[in-house]
This record gives structure tokens, sequence and C-alpha cells, in this order.
């Protein structure tokens, strides 16, 4: 096992602070953290960035910050609500900064684990949304765990301290950032 840090980037939740599908990213962050991972969450108001347009080249601070984020990451974990069986804008729109990436010597996700999970009123939302993100990840030659989360919140409730009303959603949000880890130290 290599003693190098393992950078973990987590995206994901909504406009609204405290969102369940934030809270379920948190889980799973906390999880790579413990398997010794040094991880940043970028959530709500910092994914709040112009439509992207590879046009533009001049970034916002945020899109910099987001950019340079995944730039130096060794894994995501990505987490999107499913709005009307998509996943949300705010989350789409981030993912399309990844194009900044393309000259890179990693372009995109390259060579990264990408730790995914889908947050819904309603399994419908929640299935089709996580085969999105498994869709872009792929489109991006990310490696998305083995483990994908498909969490309906009609069923879930995930609370401020780490917890959910369902054990097995928090297992399996915490096993989903221990991937990532995982095949990140494998990679080093």
């Amino acid at each position: 096992m290599t003693s190098a840090a393992i950078n973990v980037v987590g995206i994901g939740g909504s406009l609204r602070p405290g969102s369940q599908s934030e809270r379920a990213l948190r889980i799973a962050l906390d999880s790579a953290a413990e398997a010794g991972a040094q991880t940043v969450a970028l959530t709500g108001p910092d994914l709040v960035l112009p439509f992207y347009d590879s046009a533009i080249t001049e970034r916002t601070p945020e899109a910099t910050r987001l950019v340079e984020a995944i730039r130096h990451a060794d894994g995501l974990v990505i987490v999107s609500p499913g709005y009307h069986g998509a996943l949300s804008g705010l989350i789409k729109n981030a993912l399309d900064y990844v194009e900044d990436l393309r000259p890179d010597r990693r372009p995109y996700l390259d060579g990264r684990a990408v730790g995914l999970a889908a947050v819904a009123y309603g399994w419908q939302a929640a299935v089709t949304t996580l085969d999105q993100l498994r869709t872009i990840t792929h489109a991006l030659r990310g490696w998305p765990t083995p483990l994908g989360g498909s969490l309906n919140t009609a069923e879930v409730k995930f609370d401020e301290v780490g917890g959910a009303s369902e054990e097995k959603a928090v297992t399996t949000l915490r096993l989903i950032g221990r991937q990532v880890v995982e095949f990140a130290r494998a990679r080093h």
C-alpha cells in the first residue's frame, strides 16, 4: 500500500442547504475519509456556475475551483437528485465543465474511480438518474465503482448527523466511498 495521499472530490446536492442528496454525498465522503482519503465537497452554492460554453475561455472563480479540484482528484463521488427522471441541471452543468480537462495529461476523468448515487422521491427517478450518471461517467472516461446507489427518499430519510432511517442506505453510500478510495490506491 502506498502512503501517497488520495484526493476524493464530492460533487452533489441541490440548491437547498442540507438537501437529502447533499446528506447522502457527505456519508459517502465521510467513508472515503475514514479509508484514508483527503476529501472536499462541492455542493449547492459551489456549483452555481454559468452554463458551460467551450467557446468561452474565461472561468468564474467557482468554475475554476471545480475544474482544479477535479484535475487533482484521484477519485470522485457524485450524488445527484433525480428531477423528473433525470439528473439535476446543477449537476449536469458542473459535469460539463470536465470538458476543460480535455487537453490534460489525464483527460476528462481518465483513470479516476467515480462513485455514483442518485437520490429521488421514487424508484423510477432514482434508477434512471443513476443510469444517466453511469453513462456520463463512461463518456468522460471515468471508472464507475461496482456499486452505485439508487436511493428512494419516499422510503428513506437522511439526517443531519450522517445517518438515515434505513441502515442499508448508509451501508451502500459508505461502501461507494470506500470503493473509490480502494480503486484510487490500486491505480497509484
